[in-house]
């Protein structure tokens, strides 16, 4: 058994749950792929692969308990899915979330991790008094290879 799984199962564990392999199957499809942003589908094609009898069903009824706990993060990316992530709680780091880069284009998410947020935090809370525990960033715009691409068939 792995360093993860076993962080899996206690963090279940201690919040109330039973241990079960769809529930770490479904936190370990996810801290597999950082930064994929799953569908439920996609996670269950995932989970399939190791465990063939699991039911679609159950991978929707569990991500919807991983996500109520915040061991898991639901993004909404304005694609018309919802998208899951791991969330920084499952995997040991109390930081803020990583911020999202989409590209109009393609629809490509990219992530970006650092947080140029602090300063404006700290500002607010000198001058409000309001605490910022968290945040989240989308920016949208155009990704490298497709400015590349644009650019290059504007020049034909």
């Amino acid at each position: 058994m792995t360093d993860m799984q076993e962080r899996f199962k206690t963090l279940l564990k201690q919040n109330g749950l039973k241990v079960t392999t769809q529930r770490v199957a479904i936190l370990e499809v996810l801290s597999n792929r950082p930064g994929e942003h799953l569908t439920a589908e996609e996670i269950y094609d995932c989970v399939k692969e190791m465990f063939p009898d699991i039911g679609l069903a159950t991978v929707y009824r569990t991500i919807q308990v991983l996500s109520d706990l915040k061991l898991i993060d639901k993004l909404n990316l304005n694609d018309g899915y919802t998208r899951f992530e791991i969330g920084s709680d499952s995997v040991g780091s109390n930081s803020h979330h990583h911020h999202h880069l989409i590209c109009l284009e393609c629809g490509q998410v990219l992530t970006f991790q650092d947080d140029l947020l602090e300063t404006l935090e700290a500002k607010i809370e000198e001058s409000m008094g309001f605490t910022v525990v968290n945040h989240e960033v989308k920016l949208y715009g155009t990704c490298l290879e497709c400015k590349k691409r644009i650019g290059h068939s504007q020049e034909q």
